[in-house]
């Protein structure tokens, strides 16, 4: 796995369908363990199935690339995240952080990111109370 793969697979405009299920498991071990803010996942099965979740419940999605840092069998990817559910566009950044086994495939995929904010700030009246919340405890 190098960077420019690396590239293409945290790349996703919107309008674009998503990886399919042979494209995962050929980057992705049998094994793999997936966890994030929402969810923890082990797995290929239930892996694809967390991704095909995600684009069931939204309009579209978009995903793309910024810094990507690649050092033995590890692997930082920062990006950026648009959902668009319902009429209202969610953006999260984040970063990833991939483990590779011996051939080469993820077989450890870790995501950081702020869940909290960006899905429930654009909510009318939920909104300005999460942006309080956020000062109350940052400031």
């Amino acid at each position: 796995m190098n960077v420019d793969r690396l590239r293409e697979l945290f790349t996703k405009p919107y309008g674009m369908p998503a990886p399919t299920e042979e494209q995962w498991r050929e980057l992705y071990d049998e094994n793999v363990c997936f966890k994030d803010p929402t969810q923890e996942r082990q797995g290929i099965r239930a892996y694809v199935d967390a991704q095909d979740g995600l684009m069931r419940r939204c309009d579209d999605v978009y995903l793309t690339p910024a810094a990507i840092a690649v050092e033995g069998d590890t692997a930082f990817v920062e990006w950026e995240m648009g959902l668009k559910i319902k009429g209202i566009e969610f953006i999260y950044p984040g970063t990833s952080r991939l483990r590779f086994n011996a051939e080469g495939k993820v077989e450890d995929h870790r995501d950081y990111f702020d869940f909290v904010g960006p899905t429930f700030e654009p909510v009318p009246v939920v909104g300005g109370f999460v942006r309080w919340l956020y000062k109350r405890f940052v400031d």
